[in-house]
């Protein structure tokens, strides 16, 4: 390196031409190897949001429930009686494809330190996986096996670590992920409305605390290398993965729920993605301080660590503290209590520069609030993608279908049957908070015993629809996230989102980006959940394919009454099936197109947030009178596949008769529609109650039996249905073990 100019040290980080420009202009000099590592992680993608600042503002994110809201480690919503629900989803994409296990456990690890970093202790965790095929004797199936296989054994094993319940997700399947998988978790944690922390640091003189782990070299370059495309080369990268200790972070979360019992602190920090540099630069940022940090101070678990280690390392399990002066001490002693390394490193200054030492010298001095005022943001081209004008008008409605065999291919296909393998290896019970945990559809649920009330939160996003159509598609994917949460009885309140897409430098897909904000933006102000915070994940893209547009929301909902919680199964014979909303000859992006004609293709349905709040209010509202037994969103599959799950899940026929303009459409996917379960006797209310609020409510069917039929032209045994629906994934996923 020292053979190097410092332009070509910083071209080597990824850094631009111009970026480094400008670090020498803020600098007023050229910049050492420290200082390059240093700005060229803070500027990354990953950590400057530089592609995509332009159009995250003006999400809405404020209303009278929100306390926090972009901006800190994660939101943060009243819940009422005292008590907040602070949340966050992530993406650990990168990490995953290269070491599926270490990527996914450190994924989970790092979205649950930034709910603890806040003061709220974990109570629940969800995840959104995507892959490709797995089913077949195709090199790509099974590498997306084997990667399946290691991401559910990270987040399992860390969350089950950790005793925080994970129970919930999704997963999905499309060829798209072949050279990138995604693997975004979602983190939720109580703690009382007035105790929150935030990360901050000020005070002049008050001292900067290092806490948790020592640090190795494992993760240098992890923020870079999420940053960037994959190639054939990729493998390389594993250096850059962290690897996480579940049982240290288990010590770390009960030192810092000690610590927030006393008046020790001014801010606390995780050290997440460029570590050290991007906690202490966002923790005097935030207040227009400077600080000195002494890097030969860092607990270090290595020898022969420098400067540039310490600052750029992502090893897991720590924290940055800005404590009150006089408490060191005070802080030292718990976590030395919890067997974690603590040690006064810095202090506070107001130079609002940040000063690094390595014994006793100056190795770097960069001002803070340059570096973040002057961060790069981008003004990338955009530019409609081609294929857009390609896919719109696809005909088959005049194609002869048979309706049985229809309902079975789309029966067995990996995004329909249940994921029982997956969840199973997921503790969904700790705690013993869990309402409504993963397998049993919809929108998952606990209580919140020290109030009564319930929480409950859905992860979701159809990414065939976000390719036919971003904006429409990320529109729908708040709008079914909501629609999971209301299924339940509660009220959506707030998202988090994780927006996965290709390659910024392309301007197809920094359009498709542009749209999926305008579609989250304009659905969140109309069903009025804002958006508390959130992650961008760009270059999900390997040798030049990138992944569908992935706009992954996650919702969450509060129910006043966790006795009031609904099923999304069938739960009694005799009682009325109802559909709700309209069911139109909707096939764009849907699975049957996927599964009998292999395209992805055709025109969105159509979105109407009037029709989709409607529907959410009628559903709150009749379970709050008790005129509901059981409700779900009709949503990949459309009507027969919504129902076959019910009768599966609820291990009960069902024999329905649906009015349909042609029989193909039991399959398509309109949105803002739902099957609910009612007593014969509260049958005269609720439909008079659905038609006062004006959404369409139509008697098709009656619980009991043991078959299960639609218009008599779908026939199977529940007993069948239920052997399809619950052991084809285990099959497949375990054929090459």
């Amino acid at each position: 390196m020292s053979q190097q100019t410092p332009l070509e040290i910083a071209l080597a980080h990824s850094m631009t031409e111009e970026e480094y420009h400008n670090t020498v202009k803020i600098l007023g000099r050229e910049p050492n190897y420290t200082e390059i590592g240093v700005v060229s992680a803070m500027w990354s993608e990953h950590c400057s949001y530089k592609s995509s600042k332009k159009y995250l503002n003006g999400f809405p994110v404020s209303a009278p429930w929100v306390i926090q809201g972009p901006g800190e480690n994660a939101g943060v919503i009243d819940i009422g009686d005292g008590y907040a629900a602070v949340f966050k989803m992530e993406s650990h994409n990168h990490p995953s494809f290269i070491e599926p296990y270490q990527g996914a456990a450190t994924g989970v690890g790092g979205i649950m330190r930034d709910v603890f970093t806040m003061g709220a202790r974990p109570v629940a965790s969800l995840n959104l996986i995507q892959f490709a095929s797995i089913d077949g004797d195709s090199e790509t199936a099974k590498r997306h096996r084997f990667l399946l296989r290691g991401v559910v054994e990270g987040i399992g094993g860390y969350g089950n670590c950790m005793g925080v319940p994970t129970i919930g997700g999704q997963t999905g399947f499309e060829e798209c992920y072949a050279g990138n998988n995604l693997v975004n978790a979602f983190n939720l944690g109580i703690c009382k409305s007035d105790e929150i922390f935030l990360g901050r640091a000020e005070g002049i003189g008050n001292p900067v605390m290092y806490v948790g782990s020592k640090t190795g070299r494992d993760g240098l370059g992890g923020a870079v290398m999420s940053s960037a495309a994959f190639d054939e080369d990729s493998e390389s990268k594993r250096p850059t993965v962290q690897v996480g200790d579940p049982f240290t972070e288990k010590l770390l979360l009960e030192a810092c729920m000690e610590l927030f019992q006393k008046d020790l602190i001014i801010g606390i920090q995780d050290m997440g993605a460029a570590g050290l540099t991007s906690s202490s630069f966002e923790m005097a940022g935030r207040t227009g301080s400077g600080m000195i940090m002494h890097l030969d101070k860092v607990p270090a678990r290595e020898e022969g660590m420098t400067p540039y280690d310490f600052m750029l390392s992502e090893s897991q399990e720590r924290m940055l503290i800005c404590a009150k002066k006089g408490c060191e001490q005070a802080v030292i002693d718990i976590f030395h209590k919890w067997e974690l390394d603590a040690a006064v490193i810095g202090e506070v200054t107001n130079t609002g520069n940040m000063e690094l030492f390595w014994h006793g010298e100056k190795c770097a001095d960069i001002p803070i609030q340059p570096l973040s005022e002057e961060a790069p943001v981008l003004d990338r081209p955009v530019k409609e993608p081609e294929y857009l004008k390609t896919i719109k008008n696809v005909d088959f409605m005049d194609e002869d279908v048979n309706i049985q065999d229809t309902f079975e291919a789309l029966l067995y296909d990996m995004e329909v049957v249940d994921k029982s393998w997956i969840y199973e290896q997921y503790d969904s019970m700790v705690q013993t908070n869990t309402i409504k945990g993963p397998g049993k559809l919809d929108g998952s649920v606990i209580r919140i015993k020290e109030t009564g009330r319930a929480l409950a939160m859905s992860a979701d996003c159809n990414t065939r629809f976000c390719y036919i159509d971003p904006e429409l598609g990320s529109s729908a994917a708040v709008m079914e996230a909501g629609r999971n949460v209301a299924m339940t009885g509660a009220t959506p309140k707030a998202i988090t989102d994780c927006l996965n897409f290709g390659n910024p430098q392309n301007p197809e897909v920094m359009w498709q980006f542009m749209m999926s904000c305008e579609g989250i933006k304009k659905a969140c102000k109309e069903l009025n959940t804002p958006v508390i915070g959130g992650n961008v994940s760009l270059y999900n893209e390997t040798n030049g394919v990138g992944v569908f547009p992935t706009p992954a929301i996650a919702t969450v909902g509060v129910n006043d009454d966790m006795n009031k919680v609904l099923p999304s199964s069938l739960q009694k014979d005799g009682n009325i099936i109802y559909i709700l909303g309209d069911t139109k000859g909707e096939f764009g992006g849907s699975l049957f197109l996927k599964k009998l004609f292999g395209k992805v293709a055709g025109t969105h349905p159509e979105v109407n947030f009037e029709k989709e709040l409607s529907l959410w209010n009628l559903v709150i509202d009749a379970n709050k009178q008790d005129l509901l037994v059981a409700a779900k969103d009709i949503g990949v599959g459309g009507l027969a596949i919504a129902l076959a799950k019910m009768a599966a899940v609820g291990s009960k026929g069902l024999d329905v008769d649906v009015v349909l303009l042609d029989q193909k459409d039991m399959f398509a996917e309109s949105l803002s529609r739902a099957i609910v379960e009612v007593e014969p006797k509260n049958c005269d209310a609720f439909e008079a109650m659905a038609h006062s609020m004006g959404v369409t409510c139509a008697n098709v069917g009656v619980v009991g039996g043991d078959e299960f039929s639609i218009n008599n032209t779908i026939h199977m045994e529940v007993s069948t249905l239920k052997d399809i629906y619950f052991n084809t994934f285990k099959k497949i996923i375990e054929q090459d073990l």
